[in-house]
């Protein structure tokens, strides 16, 4: 695997999205001050982080099952085994990805555990989502743009406050997909207060003491993210919970109720 040069400082004095996903999903690349906040979520937020990640593999193995070979993964997170690169590889083991997150702590633990196949390609770049036109420009040194590319965002526009026209999130994937040749797809998922409102108000109550914005979405908000996109129907725009296609491992069981998190695929038909 290859890396730019990382920012050599690691901010450990607030809690950072990425690490406080890994303690939901019970890893142990976090600081105190990232468990802190992920005690005060409620239970259903491990339910969801969980059933999001299960998401992000079976909707990784669909598409490198449709001969999908070049991956996007904004936001990549902690890495926690079977990461999208080990997915697709072992569908397709010359596929090459490029991870993109913008924590040091990211970056270092890619370095170490984010290993391609002899025949692939795993790559890394330390860039913020809220610039999408930068992340293009320095993934266009890893990946073929004229040639379809799998682009992953996978919880991670709910954590983008949509304050003016620079970093709101429609623009931003709106950028990222008009980039994207005809053929490739977005695999995206985002929270939502459709079932479970008191407990999403208490999610985003628990990340704005962090200091992490965190704005949930209406079906028809979420859907906004596919305009002009072919979603796989089935399954559409459903619960992540709820997105299966035959062939592909069953989503896995969870008590709790309904899982408050919108998952979809959709295929890029014109650039």
């Amino acid at each position: 695997m290859s890396a730019e040069t990382p920012k050599p400082q690691v901010d450990a004095s607030g809690p950072h999205p990425a690490r406080v996903y890994d303690w939901l999903l019970g890893g142990e690349d976090h600081y105190p001050v990232d468990a802190l906040l992920g005690m005060q979520l409620p239970e259903v937020a491990k339910i969801s982080a969980r059933q999001n990640r299960a998401f992000m593999h079976r909707a990784s193995v669909w598409l490198a099952g449709q001969g999908v070979d070049q991956f996007l993964d904004i936001g990549t997170g902690i890495p926690t085994a079977p990461n999208l690169h080990q997915v697709v590889q072992e569908i397709n083991p010359s596929a090459r990805i490029v991870y993109t997150d913008n924590d040091p702590i990211v970056l270092r633990q890619a370095e170490a555990l984010l290993h391609s196949t002899v025949e692939g390609r795993t790559d890394y770049i330390e860039a913020d989502v809220r610039e999408p036109r930068a992340i293009l420009e320095r993934a266009g040194r890893h990946l073929d743009f004229d040639r379809p590319v799998g682009l992953s965002l996978i919880a991670l526009m709910h954590l983008i406050p949509d304050s003016d026209d620079a970093t709101d999130p429609y623009v931003i994937v709106r950028t990222l997909l008009d980039a994207l040749a005809p053929g490739s797809y977005l695999m995206l998922s985002h929270a939502t207060s459709d079932f479970q409102q008191e407990g999403e108000t208490s999610v985003t109550h628990a990340y704005a003491t962090g200091g992490i914005p965190f704005r949930s979405g209406t079906r028809a908000e979420v859907e906004r993210f596919f305009g002009g996109l072919e979603l796989v129907e089935p399954p559409g725009l459903v619960r992540v919970d709820q997105w299966w296609l035959p062939g592909l491992a069953m989503p896995p069981e969870e008590s709790g109720g309904p899982v408050p998190v919108y998952g979809g695929v959709a295929r890029v038909l014109t650039r």
